[in-house]
């Protein structure tokens, strides 16, 4: 592993509801983060393929309106593994990049049909290293996606050092997050759609809480991104151009911000780092090691709910 790493927040919008160019755009962006020496590529939380953004405008009584929309996204939602994650690994061997993604899952172990809003990792020897499911859904997200469990609470092992992923509001759960630091984690990938000033004190507050560096990446999108065809964007304000302006960032050990926020444009966004940064930063407090105090504390996950 390289003392001194590249990592990258792609922010940019998906071909909304369209799998098959939502991926091209994204290989594409793995081949060109490669070719710059990147080490460690987060793409947007439900990158693939786009948030469902009309669970905050389209209220439940438009019934048909919302199975016709569901019924697309798992159209073009991702199985783990599928055609879809060969062309993603493929793409990260080809380019020897890391590589974090978000994306819509389908429950392929049971009934197919119902989603989890997942993060899948992906070394830069092309090989699934494993996925992580989002415990709760916040507000109208509940609408469309089931809850992971403890199982995929973990980090894993990359040339670009130890990375996990907690995506969007479940950083804010400090048991979650604690699973997270327990794991030995160095790089947090924080995919997201809260673009707010909130949003980066409080990955600042993690990075520093948990003495690693945070990559909060959300997608920059547009009301010109979403096709004419859909009747929900006609329910956002008149003049609004942006849905979402992304403010994608990474930030150090320390809490200090290397780079961002970048605000209404796509790009890949990037920092370098270095992992004695990680060291420094525990030296006064390490919430997992010296300050963590297992002699009054006792924590445990529970891998699975049945459990």
């Amino acid at each position: 592993m390289k003392k001194i790493l590249k990592i990258a927040a792609a922010q940019l919008s998906p071909v909304f509801l369209n799998k098959e160019k939502t991926l091209e755009k994204a290989c594409h962006a793995i081949e060109e983060a490669g070719n710059k020496g990147i080490d460690l590529i987060v793409f947007p939380e439900a990158y693939i393929s786009g948030y469902p953004d009309w669970v905050w405008l389209i209220p439940n009584s438009k019934g048909a309106e919302l199975n016709d929309l569901y019924a697309e996204l798992v159209e073009n939602a991702v199985s783990i593994p599928d055609e879809s994650t060969e062309k993603l690994c493929k793409a990260a061997k080809t380019a020897k990049i890391n590589v974090v993604i978000g994306l819509h899952e389908r429950n392929s172990e049971t009934s197919n049909a119902s989603l989890f809003n997942s993060l899948l990792f992906i070394s830069d020897e092309g090989a699934i290293l494993g996925k992580h499911r989002k415990l709760i859904p916040t507000g109208g997200e509940r609408l469309i996606w089931s809850q992971g469990d403890g199982s995929t609470l973990r980090s894993y092992d990359t040339k670009a050092g130890k990375v996990a992923g907690l995506i969007c509001w479940e950083n804010f759960m400090p048991l979650a997050r604690n699973a997270i630091y327990e794991s030995g984690t160095q790089i947090l990938a924080a995919p997201t759609w809260d673009k707010s000033e909130n949003w980066l004190q409080t990955m600042q507050h993690v990075a520093r809480e948990g003495g690693l560096f945070v990559v909060s990446t959300c997608m920059a999108i547009k009301i010109d991104d979403i096709p004419d065809v859909y009747e929900f964007k006609k329910l956002y304000p008149e003049g609004r151009e942006w849905i979402n302006t992304g403010n994608s960032v990474i930030i150090a050990p320390n809490g200090k911000i290397l780079a961002g926020p970048m605000e209404a444009e796509e790009g890949i966004l990037t920092a370098e780092i270095d992992f004695q940064d990680i060291i420094k930063a525990k030296r006064i407090f390490d919430s997992v090691g010296h300050y963590s105090r297992p002699d009054v504390f006792n924590f445990r996950v529970k891998p699975s709910t049945k459990e």
